[in-house]
């Protein structure tokens, strides 16, 4: 899969999914870090890529139907070091992978995580 990383998410994350054999990319390696969220969007969207994020506003561009892809993962954790984030990302990976590859939004909490498909309808 490929990925786009958010300027909150850590590049050992970024490491992590490539040892994995995906294509990810972190804003910051690109000098992007300071992008707008809605040209986040973008981005991920003409690169077909997933974003990762820390960020709830990328979750309330899809809800509000403001945006309609790309799929997006937050991470909504008491712990964002690349400790917590990358076994709980790896997890999700394997459970939901054909989701994300359709559309959604996943938000990965502490105990658990919650998916919606895309386009989110009201």
């Amino acid at each position: 899969m490929k990925f786009l990383a958010d300027a909150g998410i850590s590049i050992a994350t970024v490491l992590a999914l490539r040892d994995h054999g995906h294509d990810a990319v972190h804003l910051r390696e690109q000098g992007l870090q300071r992008l707008p969220d809605t040209k986040v969007m973008e981005k991920a969207i003409a690169e077909k890529r997933v974003v990762l994020t820390l960020d709830l506003d990328f979750g309330d561009l899809l809800a509000l139907g403001i945006e309609k892809e790309p799929s997006v993962v937050i991470f909504r954790l008491y712990d964002e070091t690349p400790a917590s984030v990358n076994p709980r990302l790896m997890r999700v990976l394997e459970d939901r992978r054909s989701e994300l590859e359709s559309g959604a939004l996943i938000v990965v909490e502490d105990g658990r995580y919650r998916m919606r498909r895309l386009p989110i309808e009201e």
